[in-house]
């Protein structure tokens, strides 16, 4: 088995101690420079690297940040991954990603992951609607900020979009356009933003005078393209078949675009349809996708930053105040949904 080079290696080479070169990398300016360009030299002689997991152990500060979310194969999440990203570069952070894929159990087991690492901190979309999993991560004292859920019941940050009003803005355009018997397909219902899509599109058709019996709606097990393909299937076998359908994210959307098509349905013409999150596929669908767009990359930042702001404050003398940010959701029309009845 090679020999693993370390710090006692590189001072053996440079004729130093291990002091120094700890010094020569922690803290190169206390270094004279003929010593520090001796050190360096050996380093890369070497090809010497710090453990950084132990400094970090050390130091007792992690450089690293868990995100968890509920599935990395949604263009949405990517997005969040990608502004939690760059606010924690910006910090001199990196980023570790996991993905629950909507199971509380794999949820668990990341969780713990993360509190073995002793990552900076975590931050969570909950697949876990009892709230047991966050319970549990509690005790280990990580700080964590919720994303794209309102930190109900906790007195954690969270940064989430008013789902509510999304879905109420997408039903309402539905209704403007003449529709007055609207299909759900709603995805896993223990998810909060996907009750409260439901809340808002019931909300839009009692504006309108419309009862409960206007609303149709069409479970799914998970939230991604074959679900809604089954959705669409099951849409398609309704004896009173609603003219509209506003599904709870894009990825159903699509698959329920695609069950249409390949029935030879019309989109909008027969059927219009709404989607959720306006993800980058959506405008670039065969009949480009009306959707209710939701400032991912922004939340995803924003939830960085209020979690590199309550670690920053650890261990002084000054406290953390937990914020609620809610952000506001756009309705993004395109094609799909364009012919009034």
């Amino acid at each position: 088995m090679a020999h693993s080079v370390g710090i006692k290696d590189v001072a053996r080479v440079a004729g130093v101690s291990v002091g120094t070169v700890s010094n020569v990398i922690n803290r190169p300016d206390t270094v004279a420079t003929e010593t520090r360009a001796r050190v360096l030299s050996a380093i890369d002689r070497l090809g010497y690297v710090r453990s950084e997991s132990a400094r970090q152990l050390r130091a007792g500060r992690s450089r690293i940040m868990g995100l968890l979310v509920l599935d990395m194969g949604n263009p949405f999440f990517v997005d969040v991954a990608r502004g939690a990203e760059r606010a924690a570069r910006d910090a001199g952070l990196g980023v570790m990603v996991c993905n629950s894929a909507q199971n509380p159990g794999e949820e668990a087991e990341y969780l713990s992951l993360f509190a073995e690492q002793r990552v900076r901190g975590v931050l969570l979309t909950p697949a876990d609607a009892t709230g047991r999993n966050i319970e549990g991560f509690r005790r280990h004292n990580i700080p964590f900020v919720l994303v794209d859920r309102v930190a109900e019941g906790t007195t954690e940050c969270s940064v989430s979009v008013d789902d509510v009003a999304g879905g109420a803005l997408a039903v309402r355009h539905l209704v403007d356009a003449g529709h007055r018997s609207v299909a759900y397909v709603s995805g896993p219902p223990g998810l909060h933003q996907v009750r409260d899509r439901r809340t808002g599109a019931l909300q839009a058709l009692a504006e309108a005078g419309l009862g409960l019996e206007a609303l149709r709606e069409l479970p799914t097990e998970r939230l991604d393209v074959a679900a809604g393909r089954d959705a669409g299937a099951r849409l398609l076998g309704l004896a009173d078949r609603p003219t509209a359908v506003f599904c709870a994210n894009d990825l159903l959307a699509l698959g329920v675009l695609q069950a249409l098509y390949a029935a030879g349905v019309r989109v909008p013409e027969d059927l219009a349809i709404v989607g959720y999150d306006d993800i980058e596929f959506a405008a670039a669908a065969a009949v480009p996708l009306t959707s209710v767009r939701q400032p991912a990359v922004t939340m995803g930042a924003l939830a960085a930053e209020l979690l590199l702001e309550e670690t920053d404050l650890q261990g002084s003398d000054r406290t953390h105040a937990h914020r609620r940010v809610v952000l506001q959701p756009e309705l993004v029309v395109r094609r799909s949904s364009l012919v009034a009845r």
